[in-house]
């Protein structure tokens, strides 16, 4: 019997594994519990239940399992829609707090905070009952190990699992705790299941048997995957425009771009102050659980400029500049960093903010309300819920101009007279929530957005706001060559985690390319080093996620999910500076990483997409190219602009110690060095020989 199906307790499992935002304001209340100390938006929006909260900590810990009382776990974020649900129902409620408070030892988790607590508990719910979600609701021995685990619960459900849980507790003990080691031991088994796997020689055929096997669940008509819900995936379609660059492959192509003009004219967009939504709950990209995170849209916004750099469309430069206007402008602390989400909900409604009925539009409109129906779908496919309109755009600009007739510079005009009419008008309404946390990791995703942003289209302002961003990073979380995982109102917390050193030293690695400032290379090599040093587990070939603490178990991301797991960002980060450092113990070590996992590819596609990425370097043709000399700079960006997928860039327009550079500055030349795992070729200053030495045949 599998410990899925092995459940010793008659415990029913509701499950609700879909979430959005929102974020209860906070009245006068007459409780408060210790949560008011954390700087978590979504502790401190629990700080006034009448439940006797405990933050996750290794002294709240000891004290539980000193009292000997069960543990109710509660995990979520502050954007969360069904959180905030199951607080008003049932966390605010005085009879259910009572009950909590007398049977239980009550934990509150960010899991944007604590992700490794999140990943321990939210295994335990895939075990028990085969999904999982938030609000997640575990319940553990005092030492933590679990032996229930659900999503949302309402208040009837809540309160009759808790009586029956303690009356297990009671009566049951022995069984119960046989149970959580069971339970304890799948969560472990789970965690060694990839580095149990033997290592074994790169195969270059097992990238196309991956696109092979994936195309089947392609929605070749909408984009992304076939049905619904539908999640953007940034990580794959990054890996995607890869891959047909690598291989000029169609229908990845003709995927890709499905994809992301589907995303792009849909309700997940907000075509009104830009940026996207979480997810869309419909095959159609139109109803999306209206929640905006920073690390959505920031991976967003370096592959519609990975695209719009490949295939100069308007809608993609429109989409780029929309988001990076929308991140500047709502969502930047004054500390130079940038906040972590926007709710869905205002004035406890989700999507208020964002839709329109049709009177309001003509009133707002005007004489624009004709143009806007033709811009947009307010007909019965752009309704919802039989009240509001979700805007959604009917085809690219150049599309309709032609159909209709209308000069393009016309039906842009009158566009965004129409956008910034509606902007005006929904900024006087009451705003959703804001999770004011600043991650290092997501903020380092954003860099690389921003500095893709600046190689499809050169600015002064995206490369003023990019320099800003890896300022904040290097001032605020970066420490004596270690980091941070959060901060807020001046406060740093939270050992930096696998993923903060992953991301920030990739960012820093590609603003380093852009603006050949060493310090950047510096600081981003200190973070790969330190990094190695404190997660990498020679025994399993594998990086843990967190340095060592008070889990139960200590984990490994492995699987690629909405953001690229852990160790494949670092498995990429070894591997280029293992290139460009010519670190053998770097490249071989990645070599090792990608050699685990590589036999999943097939099997599970979309979950192994940035592993993948790195999988093409290492299987084809990759280069390192670097520019040395007075006009490095502007050589650069030349080669910059031919998108050059399949290599890494350096420059440097003065003598440099580095060892890509070294003993390689003439005063009177601007040389290309072109190398493969640190072999290079002839100088060169034949500018275009080297691109098309270097673009795929």
């Amino acid at each position: 019997m599998t410990l899925r199906t092995a459940i010793l307790l008659p415990i029913i499992a509701l499950g609700l594994s879909q979430c959005s935002f929102g974020q209860g304001e906070q009245e006068m209340h007459k409780n408060t519990n210790e949560l008011i100390e954390e700087s978590s938006p979504y502790l401190l929006q629990h700080a006034h239940n009448p439940v006797d909260w405990h933050a996750w900590n290794t002294d709240n810990l000891k004290e539980a399992e000193k009292l000997g009382k069960p543990l109710i776990i509660s995990i979520g974020y502050s954007s969360c829609h069904w959180c905030h649900v199951m607080e008003h129902e049932s966390f605010e409620d005085e009879e259910v707090a009572d009950y909590m408070n007398k049977n239980f030892y009550c934990i509150k988790v960010d899991r944007e905070e604590r992700p490794d607590v999140d990943q321990v508990y939210m295994t335990a719910a895939n075990i028990i009952t085969g999904r999982g979600g938030w609000p997640l609701n575990c319940f553990a021995l005092p030492n933590g190990q679990p032996f229930h685990a659900g999503t949302y619960y309402p208040k009837k459900d809540w309160l009759n699992l808790m009586k029956n849980v303690i009356r297990q507790y009671q009566g049951n003990l022995d069984k119960l705790t046989a149970y959580a080691n069971k339970l304890t031991e799948g969560i472990r088994m789970q965690e060694t299941s990839i580095s149990d796997n033997p290592e074994s020689a790169l195969d270059p055929n097992i990238i196309e048997q991956m696109v092979a096997n994936w195309r089947s669940s392609w929605d070749m008509e909408l984009g992304g995957r076939k049905g619904a819900p539908k999640f953007p995936m940034p990580s794959n379609l990054e890996f995607l425009l890869h891959q047909s660059y690598y291989f000029h492959a169609p229908e990845t192509t003709e995927f890709t771009e499905t994809s992301l003009l589907a995303m792009a004219l849909g309700g997940i967009y907000d075509q009104v102050g830009g940026g996207f939504a979480r997810y869309s709950t419909d095959p159609y990209w139109k109803v999306p659980h209206f929640e905006k995170m920073l690390y959505d849209n920031a991976q967003l916004l370096k592959v519609y400029s990975m695209a719009q750099q490949r295939d100069e469309k308007a809608i993609y430069r429109r989409i780029v500049n929309e988001t990076i206007n929308w991140l500047t402008s709502e969502m930047r602390d004054e500390s130079g960093l940038f906040y972590s989400a926007l709710d869905a909900d205002s004035e406890g409604i989700e999507g208020k903010y964002y839709v329109w009925s049709e009177q309001e539009l003509k009133e707002v409109l005007g004489d624009k309300f004709e143009r806007a129906e033709l811009i947009f779908k307010l007909n019965e496919e752009g309704l919802w819920e039989d009240k509001h309109y979700i805007l959604m755009q009917r085809a690219p600009l150049a599309e309709l101009a032609t159909k209709e007739g209308i000069d393009i510079k016309e039906l842009s005009s009158d566009l965004e007279q129409i956008k910034e009419k509606l902007f005006k008008m929904r900024s006087k309404r009451i705003r959703p929530g804001l999770d004011d946390k600043c991650l290092s990791s997501w903020n380092g995703l954003l860099l690389s957005g921003l500095v893709a942003a600046y190689k499809a289209e050169p600015s002064k302002e995206v490369l003023k706001t990019s320099l800003e961003l890896a300022q904040a990073l290097k001032g605020q979380i970066y420490e004596d060559g270690k980091i941070w995982h959060s901060f807020k109102d001046g406060r740093k917390s939270i050992d930096g985690l696998l993923e903060d050193y992953a991301f920030v030293g990739l960012a820093l690695l590609e603003i380093y390319s852009i603006t050949g400032d060493e310090q950047w290379y510096t600081i981003s090599l200190e973070l790969c080093t330190k990094a190695h040093e404190l997660f990498w587990d020679s025994s399993k070939g594998l990086y843990y996620m967190h340095l060592e603490n008070e889990l139960i178990v200590r984990t490994t991301e492995v699987h690629d999910n909405v953001i690229p797991s852990s160790n494949a960002a670092m498995n990429e980060l070894i591997y280029l500076h293992g290139l460009l450092a010519g670190n053998s113990a770097f490249l071989e070590a990645s070599r090792s990483l990608i050699s685990k996992v590589q036999s999943n590819f097939i099997n599970y596609p979309s979950g192994h997409s940035f592993w993948a990425l790195n999988h093409l370097a290492q299987t084809n043709d990759f280069y390192e190219i670097a520019v040395i000399g007075k006009d490095a700079r502007k050589v650069a960006r030349i080669i910059d602009e031919a998108n050059l997928l399949n290599s890494v860039l350096v420059f440097s327009e003065r003598n440099s110690n580095l060892p890509i550079f070294a003993d390689r500055y003439q005063e009177t030349k601007t040389l290309i060095y072109v190398c493969k795992k640190g072999v290079c070729d002839l100088p060169s200053e034949d500018l275009q020989a080297v691109i098309q030495q270097i673009k795929p045949k």
